[in-house]
């Protein structure tokens, strides 16, 4: 259970630090701090804002497809499941806490996954709330 329960904080850690670098990169990428201003006349209904919304809708879905790589990574090293496939699998269902079942993961590793849907429901919230942060400043007059 310990070694479990390391392996689970390293990955916390590490898709914690690569989200918050992700969400930072996004911001920058979008220019956010540096239109504060302008972004408040930019309609989210213009051609302008709505490809601004997809850039980072976009994005957002590939920071957290990166996080749910590195977990299915982590599976597959340490043998927890057979194939990519399924582990990758395994990660998104797991991560988006759908969670249909835990069956074909290894027992030994069972607690990491547990842990990576508590990670990844924070981490989706973070990008929620950083999504409608950047929606709520167009518009705005």
């Amino acid at each position: 259970m310990l070694t479990e329960l390391f392996f689970a904080t390293l990955m916390v850690v590490f898709t914690v630090l690569v989200h918050g670098g992700g969400i930072y990169g996004l911001a920058r990428l979008l220019r956010i701090e540096a239109r504060e201003e302008s972004i408040g006349h930019l309609h989210p209904m213009s051609l302008r804002g709505m490809a601004v919304t997809l850039l980072l809708v976009l994005g957002l879905i590939a920071l957290h497809g990166f996080e749910i790589w590195l977990y299915g990574a982590f599976y597959l090293v340490v043998d927890a499941l057979p194939d990519l496939r399924e582990a990758v699998y395994f990660s998104t269902i797991t991560y988006a806490t759908i969670g249909y079942d835990d069956e074909s993961i290894a027992n030994s590793w069972k607690l990491v996954a547990a842990i990576e849907g508590v990670n990844g429901v924070i981490l989706l919230g973070w990008s929620t709330a950083f999504f409608v942060r950047v929606v709520a400043r167009m518009g705005r007059d």
